[in-house]
């Protein structure tokens, strides 16, 4: 049986070419002269009687047909990852990798301090972290994006192959900065008096599942940044009005950077949950070793900033 001309340099390489716009660029990365990569392409081109880029421009554009093969090249490399992963687990017990995503709610220096405890270890495994929001931390770890994914709001009974934790209960204030129109409303702010101010929202990181929207009025304007610290640097310039976590704007409140007003109807608190991929076996060491941290009440409260 004739072998596929398709190998994972080729992948790569396609790949790297149509994420550079060039051929000389891609060479470059690659350490080659780009009359080897031109070679290389056009030999993979006969070989699948296909063209994979449209020559007629300056850039190296995809054809259909191209953008096709990276996108299931792109895949196909990562299931190779995934064995080879495997491969060096079974052989060492430890994970060559952990993946963890951390919702933008989760305190940042709780992170680092657990992440520099775990590699005061000198584990064989390497952390990578994803930062999320709202379903984005679910999906990431539903996807296989993520072995433990900490942080996860508001969501339904995990599938199989996935367990989770509760991790703690974080208040939302409705806060406004001093020289907000809202900021001289005396007692409670209602929809009618809302809706002509711009709200900011945070932009759910998810992909494939449907986004979360929370306390956006039909119609309103707003504002969507991309972090939680965006979002309370946004407010605080009053660039709009919004719900932000207690925990993570106190200094904030105290410093009258923010001020803090009654809402009605008022947005119950978040429960957060930390969730892990079992997938039938025991946890690695380097996910045993989260677990039982993250089994600490006092690790628990770290995270979510709890007084």
């Amino acid at each position: 049986m004739q072998r596929s001309p398709l190998t994972p340099e080729l992948l790569e390489m396609v790949s790297l070419i149509a994420r550079t716009g060039s051929f000389a660029a891609a060479a470059r990365a690659l350490g080659k002269v780009p009359s080897a990569v031109t070679y290389s392409i056009r030999q993979l081109e006969e070989q699948l009687d296909v063209l994979l880029f449209d020559r007629r421009s300056r850039q190296a554009r995809l054809t259909p047909a191209g953008a096709e093969l990276v996108q299931e090249g792109d895949r196909l490399l990562a299931e190779l990852d995934t064995v080879a992963q495997r491969i060096k687990r079974v052989a060492t017990g430890w994970e060559p990798v952990l993946n963890i995503a951390v919702d933008s709610i989760i305190t940042e220096a709780t992170i680092l301090d657990l992440i520099a405890e775990f590699l005061a270890l000198k584990p064989p495994t390497r952390i990578r972290l994803e930062r999320e929001t709202l379903s984005g931390t679910w999906e990431a770890l539903v996807s296989s994006r993520a072995d433990l994914a900490i942080g996860v709001a508001d969501q339904p009974a995990p599938p199989a192959g996935i367990q989770s934790a509760p991790l703690g209960e974080v208040p939302f204030l409705f806060v406004v900065a001093p020289d907000h129109p809202l900021a001289d409303v005396a007692g409670a702010i209602s929809d009618e008096l809302l809706m002509p101010h711009r709200m900011v929202a945070l932009a759910d990181s998810a992909q494939h599942m449907t986004p979360m929207t929370i306390g956006l009025l039909p119609g309103q304007d707003v504002l969507t940044v991309p972090s939680m610290a965006l979002k309370i640097e946004a407010q605080i310039r009053g660039l709009g009005c919004g719900y932000l976590p207690e925990p993570l704007i106190r200094a904030e409140l105290k410093a009258g950077r923010l001020i803090e007003k009654l809402r009605i109807p008022q947005r119950r608190p978040a429960l957060l949950s930390y969730a892990w991929r079992v997938g039938g076996r025991e946890p690695g060491p380097a996910q045993r070793w989260w677990l039982d941290r993250l089994a600490s009440e006092r690790t628990r409260e770290a995270l979510i900033g709890v007084k």
